[in-house]
């Protein structure tokens, strides 16, 4: 069995003594990428950590709701996932372009506003742009429906690409009324108001949650961080977990909690599983 880690922080020690305490009222939020599922080159050849649906599904029984909180479209999470059918995951909730899209497992249904117009436009205009960069070659371009992803991963110098890119996306997507959101040698422009903190603290409302636990790997994942701590100050305690990588350092710094990637979330949602009963 996992054993139960020890949060390194009061705060932390606080939210999970309420989770464990109270677990009816839980929730608990999940990025996709690099906490579910481990970082791959090819982002469409990312799956959930193959130990991540049986945790999910034994623990989501026990408390208030789960709920997979990620910038790619809800239905692109839910089939890398797996989500879709699984017993134990009847009332899972994906919350796909930062909250803008929403899957429940209960309808399998997505609900979604209009896109966003400025998208369509710098989506014309993207290819061109890292033409003239010089970065067009090793960069790949994500569609995301409601946001545009660079990814210099494969780049033959993928910090530099990284670095080159920033600059122009950034006058890009301001433009289009876009905002850039930075990651783990990814640059992705997508519509402001749009991100996992928002996310978070509208589902947490919904559900009446009565202590929260967010994990994360990214820079996208912070406004969550800043959700979950608006909830403590509101009185809700909460949990701050960081799936560690070397690529990100400041999510590490802001936790309550680091494991070692998609693993150690999976080992730590076992845990709280097993700790339940």
């Amino acid at each position: 069995m996992d054993p139960l880690p020890t949060p390194q922080t009061q705060s932390g020690r606080d939210g999970l003594a309420a989770l464990l305490a109270r677990p009816r009222t839980a929730l608990i939020g999940l990025d996709f990428d690099g906490t579910l599922a481990p970082i791959v080159a090819d982002p469409e050849q990312a799956r959930a950590h193959p130990d991540a649906v049986p945790a999910l599904a034994a623990l989501a029984p026990k408390i208030a709701s789960v709920a997979v909180i990620t910038g790619r479209p809800p239905e692109v999470a839910v089939r890398y996932g797996g989500f879709a059918g699984v017993p134990g995951l009847e009332h899972l909730t994906v919350l796909g372009h930062y909250g803008a899209e929403r899957w429940d497992a209960a309808t399998g249904a997505v609900t979604a506003p209009p896109p966003h117009p400025g998208v369509a436009a710098a989506r014309a205009e993207l290819p061109r742009l890292l033409e003239r960069a010089g970065a067009a070659e090793g960069t790949w371009i994500e569609e995301k429906g409601r946001a545009l992803a660079v990814h210099t991963r494969r780049a033959a110098d993928p910090q530099g690409a990284y670095q080159s890119l920033r600059a122009p996306l950034a006058d890009l997507a301001a433009r289009h009324e876009l905002i850039v959101e930075p990651g783990r040698l990814v640059l992705e422009l997508r519509p402001p108001g749009m991100d996992k903190g928002v996310a978070l603290l509208d589902h947490a409302r919904a559900v009446g949650a009565g202590c929260v636990v967010y994990a994360g790997d990214d820079l996208g994942d912070l406004p969550a961080f800043d959700a979950v701590d608006t909830l403590r100050a509101d009185g809700v305690p909460g949990l701050l977990v960081c799936s560690g990588s070397t690529e990100v350092t400041e999510l590490a710094k802001r936790a309550d909690l680091v494991v070692d990637g998609p693993e150690g979330v999976v080992g730590l949602l076992r845990a709280l599983a097993a700790q339940l009963g």
